[in-house]
């Protein structure tokens, strides 16, 4: 058997862990959903130990199961959802499990920190604006003003990939393209922790941890469990990157102006570029490949306003729920297929819990605008996946301002990538084509090719990235049939939200 790296992706809902082989062969996946606890005020945290069972069982099956054999691994990486913020004190234990990007508790922190830093500045060091629960540094200050005996303990702030290494090695560290969503980060300058920043902020620099680059070793592994399984005591943990950043590092998105979609619980599109020249629109960061960045338009919540809409009004599709929803959602593929384009005037605002990119406003809420006594179900759950295409074509705009081209095609990849409808509808909202890849998970692969860097499998990232055999399942063609209802539809959607700002 050719030598294999492990890769450990931490999503919004589930962890998986695959094997990867030197050849960027996919030689086994497995996936396992974990708590996620919602509360008042707009409390949105991973329960970590959940996730640490989950993710123990995922290797489990990949090795006895699967086969996988445990002790010729040649490393492991990690790739996780960001930001998601943890606490940990001096013995190297939780405080406080990771706050995700959905999370609101922090608005008033955001705010302030807009107005004590300037947001000129803030953007000039970190090429970001800040917004509750998606950049971390106002969950910091929200740590700090509400649970004050907790920011005394505290010994190190880090995101998920920082607990996992934590796990593994007892090692402390986070990335760049995980630093990036901090607003304590020099993204665009030296990369390293802003101590202007910290002081504005009121954040103990200290209280940061050590940097390192996406593929670089954070430690060895010393946990038992693992070690259990026959995965040998040392083997080397790369600290990885952020879930977007390894999937597009997976999918072949390296250099200069490489796009791809990543379809799940949220909508990313991702542009690489290789000067730091950036939009105040866009989520921008640095790439897991050095000398890079990607700037990130992130739709918080499409997937899981879809899946919303079928929980809430879809019983007769819950009920034929099997497979992760496989069957549910393609019940709704159909039931959008005998909508129209358009969705017989119907237009859905997909802010369900405040949204990133390009408002960045955590009160701002979901909307079905354009609903009549005509409106139908399979109207309104067409307009949830025209949404997407709408918000996409939005972002691509605005990428097109900055970087003085047009989007003609793009990779498409995620779970919820293969739904046909979904991508012509969105090929034609853009006109753009879409190609999408026969493997979708691939924030976990880009984890293991992380590791095989740091395990000197591969030399760097781009080459163990061109090791990655990317099959296409379907290519997808813009339409031009349906170009005047749905031009008419995206004027309506990008006049919505500033006209209910005020409202939200």
């Amino acid at each position: 058997m050719k030598r294999y790296t492990l890769g450990i992706d931490v999503g919004t809902a589930s962890v998986k862990v695959a094997a990867v082989d030197e050849s960027g062969i996919l030689l086994a996946l497995r996936s396992e959903s974990y708590r996620v606890v919602t509360g008042e005020g707009g409390k949105a945290e991973i329960d970590g130990r959940d996730l640490r069972r989950a993710m123990m069982n995922c290797f489990s099956a990949l090795f006895l199961a699967d086969g996988i054999p445990a002790a010729e691994a040649a490393g492991i990486g990690i790739s996780c959802l960001c930001p998601g913020l943890c606490a940990f004190d001096s013995q190297g234990s939780l405080l406080v499990d990771p706050i995700i990007y959905s999370d609101c508790r922090s608005a008033g922190e955001a705010e302030w920190i807009r107005e004590n830093v300037g947001e000129e500045r803030l953007f000039a060091l970190t090429a970001n604006t800040v917004m509750a629960g998606a950049i971390s540094g106002t969950s910091m200050l929200w740590i700090k003003r509400n649970l004050p005996e907790v920011y005394e303990k505290t010994r190190w702030f880090g995101h998920v990939n920082t607990m996992v290494a934590a796990w593994l090695t007892g090692q402390f560290a986070m990335d760049h393209s995980n630093a990036s969503y901090t607003a304590l980060f020099e993204t665009a300058g030296e990369k390293k922790w802003s101590r202007e920043l910290c002081e504005a902020v009121g954040i103990d620099m200290e209280k940061l941890p050590p940097l390192l680059a996406s593929h670089q070793i954070v430690g060895e592994l010393i946990e038992k469990e693992l070690i259990g399984m026959g995965i040998p005591a040392g083997t080397p943990v790369v600290i990885g990157g952020g879930d977007t950043a390894c999937a597009s590092l997976a999918a072949g998105v390296t250099g200069n102006g490489d796009v791809c979609e990543s379809v799940g619980s949220t909508d990313v599109l991702t542009v690489c570029v290789d000067q730091p020249r950036f939009s105040r629109s866009f989520i921008n960061r640095c790439h897991v490949v050095e000398g890079t960045w990607i700037w990130q338009g992130a739709l918080s919540h499409t997937g899981s306003s879809l899946r919303w809409f079928r929980d809430q009004f879809c019983p007769d599709y819950k009920e034929t729920e099997r497979d992760g929803g496989e069957k549910a959602f393609a019940a709704m593929d159909r039931a959008a297929e005998r909508s129209v384009p358009g969705a017989g005037g119907v237009v859905f605002l997909p802010y369900m819990m405040g949204e990133r990119s390009p408002v960045w406003d955590s009160r701002a809420r979901g909307v079905f605008f354009g609903m009549s006594l005509s409106t139908t179900r399979d109207d309104m759950i067409r307009a949830v996946l025209e949404a997407c295409g709408y918000g996409l074509r939005q972002l691509s705009e605005i990428a097109e301002k900055v970087a003085g081209r047009r989007t003609e095609e793009f990779i498409s990849l995620g779970g919820g990538a293969k739904s046909l409808i979904w991508a012509q509808l969105k090929a034609d909202i853009l006109g753009a084509d879409i190609h999408i890849l026969e493997r979708g998970d691939m924030a976990p692969v880009g984890a293991a090719l992380l590791a095989g860097v740091g395990a000197g499998l591969f030399s760097d990232p781009v080459s163990a990235s061109e090791r990655v055999e990317r099959k296409t399942y379907r290519t997808v063609r813009a339409g031009v049939e349906n170009r005047g209802v749905y031009d008419q539809r995206y004027r309506i959607y990008t006049e919505l939200y500033p006209r209910l700002k005020e409202l939200f």
